[in-house]
């Protein structure tokens, strides 16, 4: 068997790193979990790990094809043709490689067929990370098994601008494509009170069907996607209805999608048996994305643009920026806009970029860094689960980051050493005192010290 590109694929991918500037997130989220299928003298199979990456099939297929056959042919002499796959999508585990080889030809008559499917919004481009990851996971797993039987009522929730509509479009997108057997139905609160207040007026002028047209539009479906359901808490016919509706679709075992601003047990005004169906499935949450996060989907951005920023801007945009990821790409298209309006021959700059962002970022705002904020980050960024840094084990490769937890804490809260040795969970301030020092002492002179603490300064949004 042919496996010459597998056997040198670390060198293939560092020279890609090395030779492309690729930096160090983007070789860690895009490149690092890809996988060598199969090769030959002229071909090879490179599959990308949904659950690690997300669905990033094209954006990988885009920016990395010609750059990683060059590097296979600069390590091994070989020329080849790359194709990217799902990793479910090869033999042992089939399922969903129709949908990543034909979403392009299928999207224009998609969209034209079901006018409510926003353009851009699939598990194709949903960038994917610790803080979405779960709800992203449970989306893809209704989208494959629409049949009522996985998470139902799946419950998504979370603040404005964080990707709840894009997870339920694309829950919508992929069943359309994939399930066509299954007839679902996408609305807006929104939507859904409208119709129910048109329903209501025209039954008291003797239509006496509309009703039973609305009671058909949404429960004669085998999917039922409702986004933004706080909005029909207080208005008592709405509620009732859908209640109806949920109760018939519920009880018949379909599928029901639901989003949220917040958990159904913090839902102000519902009541509790509303609360009870609605968190009876899987109630998930979506977090706002981290420093790695935004800067994946700023990226993502940028091949879409024929403007190109900086590496700096991109990175002082996804520090600043990042409370949603509406807030995010605003940002991201204010300097593109600001980029066209003013600048001559010259590239766009970090100061101009400031400039361009000094009414939406504030360089004065107040930083109220926690010590439980910067202990997540430290296990995010060094991939440690927390209840391991926290316990009791003292290996190297938790002893550094724990040091490095003491220290930012030391350097960004007004807690004493004391107050922070209970945090990590040490005995007592003199193990803070002792990794503090350890880090101060260190920091000179060690230059991957420096680039974590860097790093994770600009994760903490801090100078």
């Amino acid at each position: 068997m042919n496996t010459e590109i597998k056997d040198n694929w670390t060198q293939i991918i560092e020279f890609l790193k090395e030779n492309y500037d690729v930096i160090d997130v983007l070789y860690r989220t895009w490149i690092l979990p890809l996988e060598v299928i199969s090769e030959s003298d002229t071909d090879a199979m490179i599959a990308i790990d949904e659950a690690r990456q997300g669905d990033i099939i094209n954006l990988i297929d885009k920016r990395y094809k010609i750059p990683l056959q060059t590097s296979i042919e600069a390590i091994t002499g070989k020329s080849v043709e790359i194709e990217f796959v799902s990793k479910k999508s090869v033999p042992e585990n089939e399922g969903v490689s129709s949908y990543y080889n034909t979403e392009d030809v299928k999207t224009k008559s998609i969209e034209e067929k079901y006018p409510f499917l926003r353009s851009g919004q699939s598990f194709v481009n949903f960038v994917v990370s610790s803080s979405n990851q779960l709800a992203h996971a449970a989306a893809v797993a209704v989208a494959e098994n629409p049949n009522g039987q996985m998470y139902n009522p799946l419950f998504l929730y979370s603040g404005p601008g964080l990707g709840k509509t894009h997870l339920m479009h694309s829950i919508s997108r992929y069943i359309i494509e994939n399930h066509p057997e299954y007839k679902i139905r996408y609305t807006t609160s929104e939507n859904f009170t409208n119709d129910v207040v048109t329903s209501i007026r025209e039954s008291k002028s003797n239509n006496k069907s509309a009703m039973t047209e609305l009671r058909d539009k949404y429960r004669n479906v085998d999917v039922l996607l409702i986004d933004d359901i706080q909005f029909i808490i207080d208005k008592e016919s709405t509620l009732q209805e859908f209640f109806h509706t949920f109760e018939e679709l519920f009880q018949t075992g379909r599928q029901l999608v639901i989003s949220s601003d917040k958990p159904p047990s913090e839902m102000d005004g519902l009541e509790d048996r509303y609360k009870t169906r609605f968190a009876s499935g899987l109630p998930v949450d979506i977090k706002p994305p981290d420093y790695e996060t935004a800067l994946a989907i700023l990226m993502q951005k940028q091949d879409e643009s024929d403007v190109k920023l900086s590496n700096d801007i991109l990175s002082y945009i996804a520090s600043n920026a990042r409370h949603s990821i509406r807030e995010l790409k605003g940002a991201y298209n204010k300097v593109i806009l600001f980029s066209k309006l003013t600048r001559s021959s010259e590239d766009i700059t970090l100061d101009m970029a400031e400039n361009a962002l000094k009414d939406f970022i504030s360089d004065n705002a107040e930083i109220r860094l926690t010590a439980e904020y910067i202990i997540d980050i430290v296990c995010s960024h060094f991939h440690v689960d927390k209840d391991i840094l926290l316990s009791d084990r003292r290996t190297d490769e938790l002893v550094y980051p724990r040091q490095i937890a003491m220290y930012l804490c030391s350097q960004y809260t007004s807690l004493t050493q004391q107050v922070i040795a209970q945090k990590l969970k040490r005995k007592n301030h003199t193990t803070v005192q002792h990794g503090v020092k350890k880090i101060k002492d260190s920091l000179p002179v060690d230059n991957e010290l420096q680039m974590d603490i860097i790093m994770l300064k600009k994760k903490l949004n801090v100078n």
